[in-house]
């Protein structure tokens, strides 16, 4: 008998929630037996649990889920390997693309901002040159009841 697996054994293995294992069933990425008064209760097999653990590894490779779902139903059907193989290729390197030029993105970001901060702290040493050096003294204006020439108290 193949081991199975209730939806909190995987929630608490992958550590996700029941409602995220159920929306990749949902998705069609997990496919439970249903066993109980109306189907009520999923029962996981040996294959869903692998089929989870490939997507969530194509989640941290910054698949989407579509992309996920096609690649593991590569794997299910009997075509050619090879084909197979080329097919999880280009969505390989199209993913590649992308996230190359993301980083280069970010990079340019990176870029912005460390001109921004040189900037600010050329400003910085600048206004603390100013406050660190003494003012001129200005003569301080007489209150205007003595400028008036009254006497005060």
């Amino acid at each position: 008998m193949s081991t199975t697996y209730s939806i909190s054994d995987l929630a608490k293995e992958f550590d996700l929630t029941t409602r995220a294992i159920r929306f990749y069933e949902d998705l069609g990425l997990l496919q439970p037996e249903r066993t109980g008064p109306g189907g009520r209760n999923r029962v996981y097999s040996g294959r869903d649990r692998t089929r989870l653990k490939l997507t969530l590894r194509a989640k941290r490779l910054g698949l989407s889920l579509t992309e996920a779902k096609d690649i593991i139903e590569m794997y299910d059907s009997p075509r050619d390997t090879g084909a197979q193989l080329q097919k999880f290729l280009d969505v390989l390197a199209a993913h590649r693309k992308q996230v190359e030029e993301q980083m280069a993105d970010l990079q340019a970001n990176l870029d912005e901002i460390k001109v921004h901060q040189r900037e600010a702290k050329a400003l910085l040493a600048k206004s603390e040159l100013k406050i660190s050096k003494p003012a001129a003294k200005t003569p301080t204006a007489k209150p205007a009841a003595k400028a008036a020439g009254k006497k005060t108290a």
